[in-house]
């Protein structure tokens, strides 16, 4: 299936629904979880599911949700993930994937870390613009979900995603966590270079002595950068 064709099965309300919870969870999502979040029955959540996954946008598996195995476990629920592949649609046909990756190799070999961290922590700055700086990481939240980082709070009572769903985690200082970095593609590739521009670009959009700040924390399937408030330093 094309990717604009894969796309367009999101116009549908319900699938559309359906696909931005799994995305949001970060985590297998069953059946009975994405009905119940979409509002719909379960058989019409099963045939939306399903086809999101054939058209690419989702993967799915199976495994006992009871947490036991041997008899009487029950049988495994069939759970569905976001893909980690990328969909996307250029009309007409644009590669700027490549000139990017072209762009990374000769910075890379030229030695221009330190300079594309300064041109990235200027543009930072301009995306900020005359704002005043975030005081608190909700806001900072708002800000990342604009830009296609979706963020979500870790930490502290509990996480929190970007559409305000929780979960019960482990007590630990809060700070901002993202499931995306929007230059995956070309981090995967080179990623001291990459990184360094996006730890770079975020600390011009928030400054590196106010009430946040980003820092280096990277983990597998996420963004390397994440933002903490400075108190939790202070305590």
């Amino acid at each position: 299936m094309k990717d604009i064709d894969a796309i367009a099965m999101l116009q549908d309300p319900v699938r559309r629904r359906l696909y931005e919870y799994v995305a949001a969870r970060g985590r297998e999502v069953s059946r009975n979880e994405a009905a119940e979040a979409a509002g719909v029955a379960r058989t019409l959540a099963a045939h939306h599911l399903d086809r999101l996954t054939e058209a690419g946008l989702l993967e799915s598996g199976s495994r006992r949700l009871t947490g036991r195995s041997g008899p009487g476990a029950g049988r495994p629920a069939k759970v569905y993930t976001r893909t980690r592949a990328e969909l996307s649609v250029s009309l007409p046909a644009r590669d700027y994937l490549t000139a990017a990756e072209l762009l990374a190799e000769a910075a890379e070999q030229a030695g221009l870390d330190a300079a594309l961290r300064t041109a990235a922590g200027r543009r930072g700055e301009a995306l900020r613009g005359s704002a005043a700086p975030c005081v608190g990481l909700e806001e900072a939240v708002e800000m990342l979900a604009d830009r296609g980082y979706e963020p979500y709070v870790e930490g502290g009572e509990g996480t929190e995603d970007a559409t305000g769903a929780g979960a019960a985690t482990g007590a630990g200082p809060r700070v901002v966590r993202m499931r995306n970095c929007p230059f995956h593609a070309v981090a995967e590739h080179f990623p001291p270079l990459v990184c360094g521009m996006n730890l770079a670009l975020l600390e011009g959009l928030f400054g590196t002595d106010g009430p946040v700040r980003p820092r280096m924390d990277a983990r597998p399937g996420e963004c390397c950068v994440v933002i903490e408030s400075s108190k939790n330093n202070d305590d």
